[in-house]
């Protein structure tokens, strides 16, 4: 029998899954755009949190979303009662964005031999935030514009040191991206036949993410048996967002690669299939960019 806190999750994960696959039917990647703002947390960043901290995993992509769809300029967002706290209010008439929060609670049963035993039930919460484009009244620090940014050359130095700390074997030469498992290496055309430097590290992005299902790392695996079937679709999605978590974190932006078109719909049918399956991708991405994180040098 269905409980109404499943009905809930249920609907949430519907709602929301339903949102992008609008956006992608439109042909509408919404972890494709540049999210730029001239403001103090920075020209290219993930959402940030009240207290300057990041977003991470679905959340990220609700609020890239949400600042698309509105046109907001400010990363930053909060809960109606936050911006009471720092001395702002909600402009009367705005709608909030929403996020999620997803936990598991333990509850004690009983098990064999009268034992008791700890089974963890997964809940998912949905709350409001607004951007402080929304809210007056705030201190000047969250309305500030930003300093100037890093350079182009700068931005490719910090690329580099991320991406060379990871360790992961990259190739240069020929026309195709790609990351062999058998080898365990990525593969990438020369620098110099990318358009652009954020175009490369984004690809290498794309690729790095997809080495970290190797399984002596995250051992990620969708039951994917050939190209363009189910598992492959749900992993280039993860690789996606890995690139889009890391671009941003990177401070570069991420633009459409020129097979997005080639994926949407597999994506899509995907998404049709498996209401879930986004928020799973997030997670995904997320634990892959924590590991690659997890390999910098203490001082990088």
């Amino acid at each position: 029998m269905t409980g109404p806190n499943e009905n809930t999750r249920q609907d949430l994960y519907a709602a929301v899954t339903n949102q992008i696959m609008a956006d992608l039917d439109k042909g509408v990647t919404p972890w494709t755009r540049p999210w730029t703002a001239e403001h103090l947390a920075g020209c290219v960043s993930r959402p940030l949190r009240h207290n300057h901290q990041p977003y991470s995993g679905m959340n990220v992509l609700l609020l890239w979303a949400q600042a698309l769809a509105r046109g907001y300029a400010a990363p930053i967002w909060m809960t109606f009662r936050q911006a009471l706290e720092f001395g702002g209010h909600v402009r009367k008439g705005e709608k909030g964005a929403t996020v999620v929060y997803a936990n598991a609670i333990s509850r004690p049963e009983e098990g064999g031999d009268d034992a008791e035993v700890e089974r963890k039930i997964p809940f998912l919460k949905a709350y409001t935030v607004f951007n402080v484009d929304q809210i007056e009244g705030l201190p000047a620090a969250y309305y500030a514009l930003a300093a100037p940014a890093l350079d182009m050359r700068q931005r490719v130095e910090r690329a580099e040191r991320f991406f060379g700390g990871t360790g992961a074997e990259v190739r240069h030469g020929g026309k195709q991206a790609y990351y062999a498992m058998a080898g365990d290496y990525v593969q990438l055309p020369p620098f110099e036949a990318f358009i652009d430097p954020e175009s490369y590290y984004a690809t290498l992005a794309h690729e790095c993410t997809h080495w970290t299902r190797h399984p002596t790392r995250l051992d990620r695996d969708f039951g994917r048996k050939r190209f363009g079937d189910a598992g492959y679709a749900r992993e280039e999605l993860v690789a996606e967002l890995g690139a889009a978590f890391l671009c941003a974190d990177l401070g570069l932006e991420l633009t459409p690669r020129e097979d997005h078109a080639a994926y949407i719909g597999c994506w899509l049918e995907v998404l049709a299939g498996d209401k879930r399956f986004i928020f799973s991708a997030a997670a995904h991405a997320q634990r892959a960019v924590d590991y690659l994180v997890s390999l910098q040098a203490p001082d990088a």
